[in-house]
C-alpha cells in the first residue's frame, strides 16, 4: 500500500498538467521580474516625453501631454550644441577598445586554458588583482602621465585605457569559454599542420563565438558606460557621450526632462547592441555551466 500511495504522488508531480502549472508559474515569475528591470528605463523614456514642468511634478503625471522638445533640445535644435562629436568619440573609443581586448585576451585565455603554463591559477589572481584597485586611486599618475606625453584630451588615450581596464574580465571569461573547447579539434588541427593563428581563427573563433560576442558586449557596456576617466583626462576635443550628459546638469537647476531624453539617446548603441547579440549572449553566458 505504501509504495502503491509513493508510485502515485510521484506520477500526479510528473503529470503534464503539473509541468504545464510549473512551468507557468516560472514563466510569471519571469516576466514580474523582466518588469521591474525595465520599469526605471521606461520611467525615463516616458519622463523624457513630457515637458519641464510635468516632469518636475511630484508625483509625476501619467497623464501629462507629449512632446518632444527634450529630445531636439539633445540634438541640438535650441542650444546649437551637437551631440554628434561625443557621441563619435564613444563609439570610437567603445569600438576600438574592444577589438584590441579580443585581440590580447584570446590569446591569453588560449594560453591558460587549451595550453595552460605553470601556475596558471597564479596568473589568473594577478589578472583579478588589478581590478581590486579603486579607479580613483590610480586617477592622478594616470594624469600626470597623459599630461607629460600630450595625450590629454586625446581620444586614444581613452581606448588605451579600457582596453586596460577591460582586459582582466575578458581574459577571466574567454578562459572559462575556451575551456569548454574539444581537446580533439585542436589535436586534428595540429596533426593538419595548423599554426597557432590559423587554430585560432578557423577553428578556436567559430566554436567559442558565443563566448567571444559575450566578451565583446560586455567590454563594449563597459567603455561606453565609463565617466570617471573620460570626465577628467578629456575636455572639448575627445568628450564621450557620459561626459556630454553631465553637462546638461547646470548650475540652474536639474532639468528632468532634458536629462532623460539625453540619457535615452545615449543608451541606444548599448540597447542595440545587446539585442543584436542576444542569442550569443545567453549561449556565451551559459556556456559550461551544465556539464
Amino acid at each position: 500500500m505504501a509504495t502503491t500511495a509513493v508510485g502515485t504522488a510521484r506520477s500526479s508531480s510528473g503529470s503534464p498538467s503539473v509541468k504545464r502549472l510549473r512551468g507557468g508559474i516560472w514563466g510569471l515569475l519571469a516576466w514580474l521580474c523582466g518588469l521591474v528591470f525595465f520599469l526605471p528605463f521606461g520611467w525615463m523614456v516616458l519622463t523624457s516625453l513630457h515637458s519641464e514642468s510635468d516632469a518636475a511634478t511630484n508625483p509625476p503625471s501619467l497623464g501629462a501631454g507629449l512632446t518632444l522638445q527634450g529630445y531636439r533640445e539633445f540634438f541640438g535644435a535650441t542650444t546649437g550644441v551637437s551631440p554628434w562629436p561625443p557621441l563619435i568619440n564613444s563609439m570610437t573609443a567603445s569600438v576600438l577598445s574592444t577589438l584590441f581586448v579580443l585581440a590580447l585576451a584570446i590569446p591569453a585565455a588560449y594560453a591558460l586554458s587549451i595550453k595552460p603554463v605553470r601556475k596558471w591559477t597564479d596568473v589568473m589572481f594577478f589578472f583579478l588583482s588589478t581590478k581590486m584597485l579603486p579607479a580613483v586611486a590610480g586617477l592622478l599618475p594616470i594624469y600626470l602621465i597623459a599630461q607629460n606625453t600630450g595625450l590629454l584630451d586625446n581620444i586614444w588615450l581613452l581606448v588605451i585605457l579600457y582596453t586596460s581596464m577591460n582586459l582582466p574580465i575578458a581574459v577571466w571569461m574567454m578562459r572559462s569559454f575556451l575551456a569548454e573547447v574539444p581537446k580533439e579539434i585542436l589535436e586534428a588541427a595540429s596533426i593538419d599542420g595548423a599554426g597557432l593563428l590559423t587554430t585560432l581563427a578557423r577553428i578556436v573563433a567559430p566554436v567559442a563565438a558565443p563566448g567571444i560576442a559575450a566578451t565583446a558586449l560586455i567590454s563594449f557596456i563597459f567603455s561606453w558606460n565609463e565617466l570617471l576617466f573620460a570626465r577628467v583626462l578629456t575636455g572639448v576635443v575627445a568628450g564621450t557621450a557620459p561626459v556630454f550628459l553631465t553637462g546638461f546638469v547646470t548650475s540652474q537647476g536639474l532639468f528632468l526632462a532634458k536629462v532623460c531624453a539625453a540619457a535615452v539617446c545615449i543608451s541606444v548603441p548599448v540597447l542595440v547592441a545587446g539585442f543584436a547579440a542576444q542569442d550569443k549572449l545567453v549561449q556565451g553566458l551559459s556556456l559550461g555551466a551544465v556539464k
